[in-house]
């Protein structure tokens, strides 16, 4: 077999086999495969698409390509959560112990983040003591008992599309629903869930900016996951305005733990519960989607779910006295400034890239990988949009431990437009199965 020969084939429209897919990424996992014949690849496929089952078979590769985690030690469907990212994403914190509280194992593992705020693991090493580096053993113990716990992600996870994706980030090649699909895919697989739920993005926020563009991915996502026996399905939410009211790691935990106390922002606790009714029906929990999520909302509200979340906490070496006390326990900024609206009127646009931008700058996200994040640091919107804003009241509330500039504010002011009327915007656009 010859890597220019299956160039050749995709150039003439002609379907890869499983078996050229599998051979391709081995060799090139391998090294034997040199980078600019991967990149001809990458190229044709970012042109001329992959079938439904190119798609299946590339991802299995990767998965195959590396370590596979066994989970079949956790009793139970156990359930999976990903987000194709975005502007104050805090869901996962939520969604791990409220969903867990209604019975169904959530064994998640997350990675740190890059861009403009950490990621889920970064998130929760703002509480004190809360540690992600456990053994595999320690970890199926803790779902078992506890019904959650998260980790992070294993080093040797699809090593295949560490490395395509990082020759695609030199190619222009990373905007391909195949090789998007199957990227994100190859990891959940690995992870070893048996169902996974998607939120995939869209709008200024997200990487898929139109809500066709999510569509597509989604359903390509969903096929792929189905095809290779994971009960897989994907809620396109908005993400034209930050989700929630809190883009920073520290201020994103204070945000998660007044949502599990059922006093969280609306947009956040509604797509908490969207999500999580899927995760809490495909986990066995209700004999119907309106039943589970009755379940969640009770949780929220009688107190379960914030218990859960103290386990988890608590079981992975954090100070659970986090949910009662987290002005004391949570990292605090030395410096913070105020954002003031211009003039009275409604807020009809927040450019959520732009926040996220300026959140970066306080110190809250990475600009490189070697780049330390301040837990402390981040924005909090005063004013969503729909709401009603008075010329100097506040907008957002900036924090940081590094002195704040203007640019950074007035980023957050061109970012918020204030206008006579709002259009409401629709926080859920399409459900994917």
């Amino acid at each position: 077999m010859r890597m220019i020969d299956l160039i050749e084939k995709k150039q003439h429209d002609q379907e890869l086999t499983e078996q050229e897919i599998k051979w391709m990424i081995k060799e090139y996992t391998a090294d034997t495969i040199p980078d600019y014949q991967m990149s001809a690849m990458a190229m044709v496929i970012y042109f001329k698409g992959m079938t439904k089952a190119e798609r299946s078979a590339l991802t299995m590769a990767m998965v195959e390509s590396g370590d596979q985690i066994d989970l079949s030690a956790i009793s139970g469907v156990k359930v999976d959560k990903h987000s194709t990212g975005g502007v104050g994403d805090t869901t996962t914190l939520i969604l791990a112990p409220l969903v867990a509280s209604v019975g169904v194992p959530v064994a998640k593992m997350s990675g740190r983040g890059l861009g403009h705020t950490g990621g889920t693991i970064d998130k929760l090493e703002a509480i004190p003591g809360f540690h992600v580096e456990i053994s595999k053993e320690q970890f199926v113990e803790l779902v078992n008992e506890n019904k959650v716990a998260v980790v992070g992600q294993s080093g040797n996870l699809t090593p295949a599309d560490k490395k395509l994706y990082a020759l695609r980030d030199v190619t222009s090649t990373v905007e391909s629903i195949p090789l998007i699909a199957s990227s994100i895919m190859s990891k959940k697989i690995a992870s070893g869930a048996d169902a996974i739920v998607l939120d995939v993005k869209t709008g200024a926020g997200a990487f898929m900016k139109s809500v066709d563009q999510a569509r597509e991915l989604a359903e390509a996502m969903v096929e792929i996951g189905n095809a290779v026996g994971r009960n897989t399905m994907a809620v396109i939410s908005d993400m034209s305005q930050p989700l929630g009211n809190a883009i920073g790691n520290g201020l994103e935990v204070k945000e998660a733990i007044e949502t599990l106390k059922g006093n969280g922002p609306k947009d956040l606790t509604e797509l908490c519960l969207v999500l999580g009714s899927q995760m809490a029906y495909l986990g066995g929990a209700g004999n119907s989607l309106e039943e589970a999520r009755a379940l969640l909302e009770e949780n929220l509200h009688n107190g379960k779910a914030l218990e859960a979340f103290k386990v988890f906490v608590k079981s992975q070496g954090g100070d659970e006295t986090v949910a009662d006390h987290m002005d004391e326990v949570l990292p605090t900024a030395e410096f913070t400034a105020e954002v003031t609206a211009e003039k009275a009127g409604v807020v009809s646009t927040i450019v959520a890239d732009q926040v996220g931008l300026a959140a970066m700058r306080l110190g809250a996200g990475r600009e490189t990988k070697e780049s330390e994040i301040d837990l402390a640091a981040g924005v909090y919107l005063n004013k969503k949009v729909g709401d009603a804003v008075e010329m100097g009241e506040s907008l957002a509330t900036l924090y940081s431990n590094k002195p704040i500039d203007e640019s950074t504010k007035q980023t957050i002011t061109e970012s918020m437009k204030i206008s006579e009327t709002a259009e409401p915007l629709t926080l859920v656009y399409d459900i994917i199965k």
